[in-house]
């Protein structure tokens, strides 16, 4: 039996065995079967439907770095968008991510990843269908704090990221000064040890080339009140990360009040660590009702 046959063959088997086990889940995720009393109907909310998950990316990525978290939530029953970030200006991604939760009907699980929790605290603010904020190796800011300034690196040390990691590049950005503006991008060189250590060394070079940079205006705009005073937060703080020194990032949950979990992962935990990332908006959706 050919390779592909035999995958074929196992889908079917597995797709009859499904079916007759009356709504019994059990996801085998990263080759770990985990048991179905924790990830079956009983993470809906209170009122039976489960939430909306929304992932937002952050910067020097782009929404397919969530499809293995995309994926496993889908098998569970979730709907889930994988907002595309604009990446352009803090104030203007906010409103186009608050855009999409209004067009959703239910309670929302709003993830942001890196300086997409910037945005989600934005975001959220307003939105009373988000229940729960889950923050991944990300950005709490406090009104009136950007992404440049809510961590003093001499205070918190640790992050690679800085002029001699990256690239500058003038472009037109109406919402900037003068109507100017610059990207920012990782040098290929430097993306791996800098944003994705524990990928494998071809898929981070081919997310440094399909990167999507960030505009200096987005990471000097600051940020407005926010959501996390209001709303109940999680933050997976991600230990081995060279972009967000993991001490500023316990520092910004536990001003938030965040519920805490840590893995020993790179910046790019949605692409080396998905099953932490799912286990994390798994609790925040049991909560979110």
């Amino acid at each position: 039996m050919s390779p592909h046959l035999r995958r074929s063959v196992a889908v079917i088997r597995k797709r009859r065995a499904l079916t007759a086990a009356a709504g019994a889940l059990v996801l085998v995720f990263a080759g770990t079967a985990t048991a179905s009393a924790t990830h079956t109907n009983a993470d809906s909310t209170a009122g039976g439907s489960k939430p909306t998950i929304v992932f937002v990316h952050g910067a020097f990525a782009d929404s397919s770095g969530w499809n293995a978290e995309v994926s496993a939530l889908q098998r569970l029953g979730y709907p889930v968008i994988a907002a595309a970030d604009p990446l352009r200006g803090l104030t203007g991604d906010a409103d186009y991510v608050r855009s999409i939760l209004k067009t959703i009907n239910g309670p929302i699980v709003l993830v942001g990843h890196s300086y997409g929790g910037a945005v989600v605290t934005n975001a959220a603010r307003g939105v009373p269908d988000v229940r729960a904020l889950v923050y991944v190796g990300a950005y709490v800011p406090d009104q009136g704090e950007s992404i440049a300034t809510v961590l003093d690196p001499a205070t918190y040390p640790g992050s690679l990221l800085g002029k001699d990691t990256t690239d500058v590049r003038p472009f037109p950005n109406p919402a900037a000064p003068g109507g100017t503006d610059a990207d920012i991008y990782i040098k290929s060189a430097d993306f791996r040890s800098v944003f994705a250590a524990d990928v494998p060394a071809r898929t981070a070079a081919q997310m440094a080339a399909t990167q999507r940079p960030l505009s200096l205006t987005a990471e000097t705009q600051v940020s407005g009140a926010p959501a996390w005073k209001t709303v109940p937060s999680w933050d997976l703080i991600t230990l081995n990360d060279k972009a967000i020194p993991p001490a500023g990032q316990r520092f910004m949950a536990r001003r938030a009040h965040a519920h805490v979990e840590t893995v020993g992962s790179s910046h790019a935990v949605m692409v080396s660590h998905p099953d932490a990332v799912v286990s994390i908006v798994l609790d925040a959706a049991r909560h979110s009702g």
